[in-house]
């Protein structure tokens, strides 16, 4: 019995031991991953800081963001984006980015930021991280007159002799992937490619974020017509980063939070895609 005791008590001596030395690689392990982890969630929103500068991909499309006549960037976006720098303390910095490349841009941190109108999907949270929605759009069409005169309902697009534009890698693009199938979709680069070909009489509808087709109905309301009540579909846009930028995150939607509360964002949206104000300046 003694010596069953004492054999017992080495076993034990030993699994204690054993047990102390891998709790003690544990918690070593997790301490170091915890040191390791809280400068990638830092890095983004400090190096900002101290670079003094926040590098923002916008793609140009009215009134989210064009050049005027001076050649200088301005719009919805563009005003937003100065606003976040100036609250940040940095000083803005815009690259313009064809749509498709934006998420790219993005991961081969070019940029900082995405604040180009960007729809929140579940599929392009697998790619960046969104911040909190700072905007409402919709969906809606610009139908040729004279390609469409013969045309009385929206089921009458999904046929292969229809001619549909969008912009490549958007969700108007993914919509009518879903809902026209049947009809020849034509995929551009850029908002100026299918403003050209619906405008030369190539497409017969183009179907893009609003307020794109309305204002594009008003300024050729000989050519083009918006004939929908209501968008197709509305969709809530938010501003894109990298993932692991946690406090980069927080601090943004911190400021969409108190944006909103004091109105700023809702007084920019209404005059941006409310009014034609902008156009007359």
């Amino acid at each position: 019995m003694f010596t069953t005791q004492k054999n017992d008590k080495a076993e034990g001596s030993c699994i204690m031991s054993y047990l102390t030395m891998h709790g003690i690689k544990l918690i070593l392990c997790l301490l170091i991953l915890i040191f390791l982890s809280k400068p990638v969630y830092a890095d983004a929103l400090n190096d900002i800081l101290k670079s003094g500068v926040l590098r923002i991909g916008v793609t140009l499309y009215e009134p989210w963001a064009f050049k005027d006549e001076k050649g200088s960037l301005n719009g919805f976006e563009i005003q937003m984006a100065k606003q976040l720098a100036s609250d940040l303390g940095v000083k803005p910095q815009f690259n313009v980015i064809e749509w498709s490349k934006l998420i790219s841009s993005l991961q081969s941190k070019k940029i900082d930021i995405i604040i180009s109108g960007m729809a929140i999907t579940p599929e392009r949270a697998l790619q960046v991280n969104f911040s909190n929605p700072y905007a409402s759009a919709g969906i809606d069409l610009a139908a040729s007159l004279l390609k469409t005169k013969h045309i009385d309902s929206l089921d009458e697009l999904n046929d292969p002799k229809v001619a549909i534009g969008v912009v490549s890698n958007t969700v108007p693009e993914q919509l009518v992937k879903k809902l026209f199938g049947q009809a020849t979709i034509k995929s551009f680069n850029t908002h100026e490619e299918v403003k050209k070909s619906i405008l030369d009489g190539e497409l017969h509808v183009w179907i893009d974020s609003t307020p794109i087709p309305r204002y594009l109905a008003l300024e050729y309301p000989d050519k083009v017509d918006t004939p929908l009540n209501e968008p197709l579909v509305g969709y809530k846009a938010g501003m894109a980063i990298n993932k692991n930028e946690q406090e980069f995150l927080n601090y943004l939607n911190a400021w969409i939070t108190a944006r909103d509360a004091d109105s700023w964002i809702l007084a920019r949206h209404k005059y941006w895609f409310e009014t034609l104000d902008w156009k007359h300046k």
